[in-house]
């Protein structure tokens, strides 16, 4: 069968389902392309509203806000050369003298700490703020959350133990003999 023998009116119904099924796609990607807008355009009106809530629940629970959107050059090594990466946080905020770096979360899983991309943003932010701590602000359930990292603070304190003690108590009274001996001898 050639398309010379196909009934003329048979070629113009499938001519005309061609032209539906193209204006199905089309109106199936507009659709998707819509709705996936709407979603970010919903995302970012929710994140703007955290954002605006965190300083009135930072400022109930004793927290003073030095600084909003608080830009710093994080300086990263990889390999022999220094790469500077400027970070951007949504509020510095201050406690019983006390610095702190504030990261407000909206949605279900951003605010937890479960959530590995929330744990490495404020993991970055305390080192690269140089504060005393990190503080996750929840806006939607209107929770704050103080973040630490017990790794990273033994890092930051000098190691003691009882061990060291003992040597240096042991090494005082062996100076306090040798003073003694040398002053009355």
């Amino acid at each position: 069968m050639n398309a010379a023998s196909i009934p003329p009116d048979v070629l113009l119904v499938v001519a005309a389902l061609a032209v539906a099924i193209a204006l199905v796609q089309a109106l199936a990607l507009l659709m998707r392309r819509w709705t996936r807008r709407r979603r970010m355009s919903l995302r970012m009106v929710r994140a703007v509203l955290g954002e605006e809530r965190a300083p009135a629940l930072l400022e109930d629970r004793g927290f003073t806000v030095i600084g909003a959107q608080v830009v710093v050059d994080h300086a990263v090594r990889i390999d022999d050369r220094v790469v500077v990466v400027p970070l951007r946080a949504d509020y510095l905020a201050a406690k019983d003298g006390a610095r702190y770096v504030v990261e407000v979360k909206t949605g279900a899983l951003a605010p937890r700490i479960e959530t590995s991309a929330t744990r490495r943003q404020i993991l970055e932010y305390r080192i690269a703020f140089d504060v005393d701590g990190v503080v996750l602000v929840d806006a939607e359930a209107g929770r704050v959350h103080e973040i630490t990292f017990p790794a990273l603070e033994r890092l930051a304190r000098p190691a003691t133990s009882t061990g060291w003690r003992v040597v240096a108590f042991a090494l005082a009274a062996v100076a306090a003999v040798i003073v003694a001996v040398v002053r009355f001898a």
